[in-house]
Formats: structure tokens, C-alpha cells, sequence
């Protein structure tokens, strides 16, 4: 009998331009060879120019979805992505405390359009509740601004940041430092208040990165669930997205997909 592959779970919104959520989450894992699954929180009607509609999901239906995976099924790894609602964040936040796996938590507020994906009533439940139950958050430069009001405008300025984040008690944050001004690298910090991991990539001439976050945050999932570390996950997964993002393709009139698939054609 074939061993089973490592399961990891995404707890996410779909996408329905299948640049990112659901559909980047199941393709990350799927080149990165374990078993993904999925529980919907919100379906959006998405497209390469933006988001056009977004509805959330009732929480007794994410809460079956997901405990039918888990009872059933088990999972080595977890990741959220949007939660759209406070209501959802709260949920979703018990499940993943309860569950003996590590959680991956992307806590998403905007897409890359700039278009809200999370209510500004659920920012505090984010603090509270789904914080406090991640082995890792992974917020970009926004997402910790607006969560705790720390701007990063320099490479200094990321310990500041991920200290703010990891008060609200995750155990490790990835500051992702892409967006930073007038950087030739795309830098991120790793830590867990103790222990400093400084990744960095050469930052592409490439406008097509949707689907990044939330790329990168699968790719560390999987890494945990094959029984990495956290600092050997988020190595892992930062050279998977950085190739990713080099083979990011135009799609529709607006910004692209990053390439998951881009191991399987080099």
C-alpha cells in the first residue's frame, strides 16, 4: 500500500480568477507533493482587475466543513486565509486551537488590488482569538499596520513590526518586507522574539504576483506538515514562491497569477 502524503488544510475564500485563496492554496500543495484540502469561508467573484463581489460563508458551514475533514480525515497542517467576518475569525480560531496540528495563519484584509477582504469589526477578534492559536502568522507590511499600527518604512523598522505582531501571542511571525521602498531584495524577517531568520530574494521585474500571501503561507503549511521546522518551512517556501513570482504570467487586462506550477516546467 502507498504510504499516505502529508495532509494540509486551507481554511480560505474562493477565487474564483484561480490566482489566489482556495484554488493557489490546493495548487500550492499539489507541487509541493502533499494532499490539500480545503474549507470555503467566502466566495468572491474575482478577476485579474479586482474584486467584484464577495460573500461570506455561514459559519455553521465552514465549522462542518471543517470538522468533517478533520474527524474523518486528519490533517499534518492547517493555513487560513480570508475569514471575511469577525463571526468566522472567532470560529475558525476555536477549530484550529483545538486541532493538534500547527496552524498557518495569513491574516488577509486586503487582496492585491487593494480591495477589503475583512470586515474592520473583525480586526479585533483577529488580535484575540486567531493570533494567540498560530505557530505562524505571516503578515505583509499592511496587514501589520493595520493590526497594530506599527508602519515599517525601513529594514529596521521589521523587528518593530514583528514585535507588535507576536504580542498578540502568535509563537514565530514572518514579516514579509516585499513592499518596503527602495530595497534591490525582497527581505523578510522570521522570528519568534528569540531567534532572528533574515530571508532574502532578489526583487523581479515582474508585475504578475497575485496569489503571493497566500502562496507562501501554503508552501510554509507544507513544509510543517512534512515535519520541517518553522525556520526550515518558511527557507523552503520563500524559494518556492520567489520562483513562483519569476514565472508570474499575464492573465486577463490586470495583475497575474504567480506560477505554481513553475517545477514542473524548469
Amino acid at each position: 500500500m502507498t504510504p499516505a502524503l502529508p495532509r494540509v488544510l486551507t481554511v480560505a475564500g474562493s477565487d474564483s480568477g484561480g490566482g489566489a485563496g482556495v484554488q493557489a492554496d490546493l495548487k500550492t500543495m499539489l507541487a509541493l507533493g502533499v494532499h490539500g484540502m480545503s474549507v470555503i469561508t467566502a466566495v468572491t467573484a474575482q478577476n485579474s482587475l479586482g474584486v467584484q463581489g464577495a460573500w461570506e460563508l455561514p459559519v455553521e458551514a465552514v465549522r462542518a466543513q471543517y470538522r468533517s475533514v478533520v474527524d474523518d480525515i486528519g490533517v499534518q497542517a492547517v493555513k487560513t486565509g480570508m475569514l471575511a467576518s469577525a463571526e468566522l475569525v472567532e470560529a475558525v480560531a476555536g477549530l484550529i486551537s483545538g486541532t493538534d496540528a500547527p496552524a498557518v495563519v495569513d491574516p488577509v484584509g486586503v487582496s492585491k488590488h487593494g480591495d477589503p477582504l475583512l470586515a474592520a469589526s473583525a480586526l479585533d477578534a483577529v488580535r484575540t482569538r486567531l493570533l494567540p492559536a498560530a505557530t505562524l502568522a505571516t503578515p505583509n507590511l499592511d496587514e501589520v499596520a493595520q493590526l497594530t499600527g506599527v508602519r515599517a518604512g525601513s529594514e529596521d523598522d521589521l523587528r518593530r513590526a514583528a514585535a507588535a505582531v507576536l504580542a498578540y501571542g502568535p509563537r514565530w511571525v514572518l514579516v514579509k518586507g516585499g513592499h518596503l521602498p527602495g530595497h534591490a531584495d525582497a527581505v523578510d524577517l522570521l522570528t519568534d522574539g528569540c531567534a532572528e531568520h533574515w530571508l532574502r530574494a532578489p526583487r523581479l521585474p515582474n508585475r504578475h504576483t497575485h496569489g503571493t500571501g497566500c502562496t507562501l503561507a501554503s508552501a510554509v503549511a507544507c513544509g510543517l506538515a512534512k515535519g520541517l521546522t518553522v525556520p526550515e518551512a518558511v527557507t523552503a517556501a520563500k524559494e518556492y514562491v520567489t520562483g513562483a513570482i519569476a514565472a508570474g504570467f499575464a492573465l486577463g487586462a490586470g495583475i497575474g497569477p504567480v506560477d505554481h506550477g513553475w517545477r514542473l516546467r524548469t
